[in-house]
């Protein structure tokens, strides 16, 4: 299946920032565990071509690996040259958009507004990141003009609200601290908390 299609149908992105690329295959298997499908590396992180290409290289079509805050059209170069299957991005960039587009992968550029939101779709997005993802009344009111644009609230996702998100329209949703916490310490311990974790929210979404 192409990215569109796996990323809706899964509904999870993981959100890794600040992992070290010697954690990255271990917290990805808890992940995978979980039930987890779709793997965001942020650009932020160190070494994070490196963690990409590493995680492509091991998950193969297992899991659907893809670069985020990527800012730049060089950023999306890069990353997609290093295996990245999507690329998202926390702003509207046109020149970024184009390129990502060009390169034949899934664009998900970050939008709040309604205005920015049909900007990013007119340039060729494919998904819209609703970033901060504000609260599910939000998504459901930006559904009402915008119901032909994919979104996919970040930013503030829980376990506790994405059921609400879910009702509201959103497609997919980008999940960070929440589910992966960069700066902890990568032991079984917490390792097994992310598989749990991950089994919450792919039950909250599958219901």
């Amino acid at each position: 299946m192409n990215a569109f299609t796996h990323i809706s149908k899964h509904k999870i992105v993981a959100i890794l920032r600040g992992t070290k690329p010697a954690d990255v295959v271990s917290i990805v298997e808890a992940l995978y565990q979980g039930g987890v499908r779709s793997v965001e590396v942020t650009l932020n992180t160190p070494d994070a071509l490196q963690s990409i290409a590493q995680l492509c290289a091991h998950f193969t079509d297992s899991m659907l690996i893809g670069a985020g805050t990527v800012l730049t059209p060089n950023e999306a170069t890069d990353a997609v040259q290093a295996g990245a299957a999507f690329i998202i991005s926390p702003i509207v960039d046109a020149p970024t958009i184009a390129t990502t587009k060009q390169l034949g992968v899934l664009s998900i550029p970050g939008a709040y507004s309604a205005t920015e939101i049909v900007q990013a779709h007119r340039l060729g997005a494919d998904i819209i990141k609703v970033f901060p993802a504000g609260s599910p009344s939000y998504i459901k009111d930006l559904r009402g003009p915008l119901s032909h644009i994919p979104l996919m609230p970040t930013g503030g996702v829980s376990l506790q609200n994405i059921g609400e998100f879910l009702a509201a329209g959103a497609i997919a949703f980008g999940i960070g601290s929440a589910l992966v916490n960069g700066k902890a310490q990568v032991n079984e311990a917490y390792l097994k908390s992310i598989t749990k974790t991950a089994q919450a929210f792919v039950q909250a979404v599958n219901g």
